[in-house]
């Protein structure tokens, strides 16, 4: 908690400063055009990227995959824009990185491997996306198995014939 507070003061001090010296070489009109630019070329880019990635994962859940990578980069994809709409150079680099392809992959990659998103399979209920395994109060991890039973019914219309 406390880390995320840092950053959420420390990375709009960094874009303040870094806007300053900016304005400081190159001027203020100038630095505000920047900052605008690279927000509507970022959002082009990112109407884009984003609709490759909806299609390639429509097209895994249509062969009957999983689309954890096309869901990882959705994700990234997501945050570049909202770091795109951030004013700061920044932010826009670390969308724009979120937005090439190779690099976004990579990352993408890096993030299922370390298991910060998993995905388990179960070939006859689907998937299911998870963060990592449930504990309790006490720290202890529980699995097992359930399954739904109907209650049996009073309807004169359900057959009972077996």
């Amino acid at each position: 908690m406390r880390i995320l507070l840092l950053f959420f003061i420390i990375v709009p001090l960094a874009e303040m400063l870094l806007l300053f010296e900016v304005a400081e070489y190159i001027g203020g009109l100038w630095t505000v055009g920047l900052v605008v630019l690279t927000a509507v070329v970022g959002i082009q880019i990112l109407k884009r990227q984003g609709l490759r990635t909806l299609l390639r994962a429509r097209q895994r859940i249509e062969s009957g995959e999983l689309p954890a990578r096309e869901i990882v980069e959705g994700m990234l994809i997501a945050a570049a824009g909202a770091m795109l709409l951030t004013p700061g150079f920044i932010t826009d680099t670390l969308g724009f990185v979120f937005l090439t392809p190779p690099l976004r992959g990579a990352l993408a990659a890096w993030l299922i491997g370390r298991g910060i998103w998993a995905v388990r399979v179960d070939r006859q209920a689907g998937f299911h996306g998870r963060s990592g395994p449930r504990h309790d109060a006490n720290g202890d991890v529980y699995e097992g198995e359930y399954s739904r039973k109907s209650p049996p019914s009073n309807r004169l219309d359900d057959s009972q014939d077996s």
